[in-house]
């Protein structure tokens, strides 16, 4: 079904950024149940994970698909990284512009708060020629799309092209079917909950209680995973709202922490149930775009 958008009116504004190094605090963190560690978490050229990938029993925390980009490593929360944050959606092409891989082209999968990273996939023949120097420019576009015949219905961080993709129905009382690999009960959320806007990081799947994970199969989740957050409407924040429906987007990996899982960026909500998602295996951004371990050799 074609949906009638704004996208002719939207602003595409290009930003530049580069790989960021990979942070990891000094010391032993400790995980929900009392047990120390030290493993690898976030950003860094991450040569082996990307989108399609699953984010479960990987020996990391917080762990980003693939490259993590940052406009500003040294003051993460400032210009012109805020800028690079909130301007790059899910989908938008990212183009190297420097370095030995010069004219690679990769694709943004989503934003993680805390790190202030965005995400985007490249080939995996290309991550070894990257450095930490080279420089990437995004072709922003997508905050400030609209749904011009379903106005109750937000979208964010969602470039025009890939919702073009996204297989969305409209079903009887004019609601909309959204596929997903992954239906997750509001209790589960919880990292990030409560963020004053969504048009930047992501937040937490819990995944500390077993029979909940095993329930909703949760470790089933994958990089790049469309999901559906019930109860949660995320309209001017991230709120728990009975009967609100979100979509979002796995964006980095399990975690070991208390009030931490898998990060969904968001992509559409509704306060209320407008959205009905239905059961895809193949609701995953790799599948649509055939982008990640769905790239052809």
């Amino acid at each position: 079904m074609m949906l009638k958008t704004n996208e002719d009116r939207l602003v595409e504004l290009a930003m530049q950024c580069k790989p960021g190094p990979p942070r990891i605090r000094p010391g032993w963190k400790v995980d929900h149940e009392g047990k120390p560690f030290i493993l690898p978490s976030i950003g860094g050229i991450t040569l082996n994970i990307q989108v399609g990938d699953s984010a479960f029993k990987i020996a990391g925390d917080h762990i980003e698909p693939c490259v993590s980009c940052t406009a500003n490593a040294e003051k993460p929360f400032e210009f012109p990284n805020n800028s690079l944050q909130l301007l790059s959606c899910v989908g938008n092409e990212a183009i190297i512009v420097s370095g030995d891989a010069k004219g690679e082209k990769g694709v943004v999968t989503g934003h993680h708060g805390g790190s202030e990273h965005v995400m985007v996939d490249f080939p995996k023949k290309i991550l070894r020629k990257l450095t930490y120097d080279d420089k990437i420019m995004i072709q922003t576009k997508g905050q400030g799309l609209k749904l011009l015949d379903y106005p109750d219905i937000k979208l964010f961080n969602l470039d025009p092209g890939l919702l073009k993709k996204m297989k969305i129905k409209k079903i009887k009382k004019n609601r909309l079917a959204v596929p997903v690999t992954t239906i997750v009960p509001a209790q589960c959320m919880g990292s990030g909950l409560g963020s004053a806007h969504v048009a930047a990081g992501d937040y937490d799947v819990m995944t500390s209680d077993p029979a909940t994970v095993k329930e909703y199969k949760l470790d089933k989740l994958k990089f790049g995973d469309f999901v559906a957050l019930l109860d949660h409407d995320n309209s001017f924040g991230r709120a728990f709202v009975k009967g609100a429906v979100s979509i979002g987007i796995v964006v980095h990996s399990d975690c070991l922490l208390a009030g931490h899982g898998p990060g969904i960026s968001t992509l559409m909500t509704c306060s209320t149930p407008l959205i009905e998602p239905i059961l895809d295996a193949n609701a995953n951004i790799a599948d649509l775009l055939q982008i990640g371990i769905k790239r052809k050799k």
